[in-house]
This record gives structure tokens, sequence and C-alpha cells, in this order.
């Protein structure tokens, strides 16, 4: 192997290795995330709308980091809750960013930002308190006790009766 060859052998591994470096935030973080529902008291019914259900909560699915969806909760007694999910650039997407940057990557903040992977999806975890449906209804009053009776006169006192000599 010539000199040149073996200049050429390393430029050419260094710029795969480059290349693989410049999308920092896909790799370092990927493009889902798992995000959790949770409700008190729990299970309760989630269904999102973009396909997502669970039947009782706690519910967790790998959710694309660049999504933006409706999560609407439902159990019997209680009042059905709708929330919007939405995507942000988060901390650690930003410096996947500033990495590309760093590196020269144009081409790797191009698939950070198509692929999600520098967003979060927020709120993450959803935890919702249900309402009751209807407010609690108060006992019952407890029933009135009965007047009581007049007391009753004491029996008419009898004189012990002599004995009668027959």
């Amino acid at each position: 192997m010539t000199d040149y060859t073996r200049l050429g052998l390393r430029l050419l591994v260094l710029a795969c290795a480059a290349g693989s470096l410049s999308a920092c935030a896909t790799v370092v973080r990927g493009t889902d995330e798992a995000f959790t529902v949770e409700t008190v008291p729990g299970g309760a019914a989630v269904h999102t709308s973009n396909g997502y259900s669970c039947d009782q909560t706690p519910c967790v699915w790998r959710i694309h980091r660049n999504s933006d969806f409706q999560v609407t909760i439902t159990k019997p007694g209680f009042k059905t809750v709708t929330t919007q999910v939405m995507h942000v650039t988060s901390g650690a997407g930003a410096a996947g960013m500033a990495g590309n940057v760093l590196l020269g990557g144009v081409i790797g903040i191009g698939v950070d930002a198509v692929t999600g992977a520098s967003q979060d999806l927020k709120p993450n975890p959803l935890h919702v308190v249900l309402e009751p449906d209807a407010p609690m209804a108060a006992p019952p009053p407890a029933p009135m006790p009965m007047p009581a009776a007049p007391p009753t006169p004491p029996a008419a006192a009898t004189a012990p009766t002599a004995p009668v000599a027959h």
C-alpha cells in the first residue's frame, strides 16, 4: 500500500465517522420517547388522537418526539378529561443541535429537525386527578327521635288487707 492509499483510506474513515455524528440528537436521543399517562384514581381508559389507546391507567407508549396530539381520559362516574400534548425543543435536543453546528453537520441539523430528535413531548408524564361526575350526595338526615311517651302515673297504692277471721 502506498502512502497516498493509506492517507485516502484514513480520510474516508474520518469522513464516515464525521457523517455518522452529523445527526447528534438522532443518534443520542432517538426519534421517539416513552409517553406516560397516570390518573388518580387509576383504571381510567385512555385514547389519543394519533391512534394509541389503553384500557386502564397507568399507560405507557413509545411515541414519535415531534408529535402533537390530544389525550382523552374516561372513567365511569368521573368527568371526561381531554388534554393537548405538544412537542417542544428540549435542552438535550438543543445540545444535540449545537453538536451538529460544532461538527459542521449541516445535514445533521436537517436530520434532527425532520426526525424530531431535538424535541420532547409536554406534558410527560401526563398526570390527571379525575373529578367525580356529580358531587357526592350528602347522607340522608338521621331520623327524628320519637317523642317520649308521657310518664304513666304510678299504680294506686293499696293498703295491705288484714286477714279476715271467719
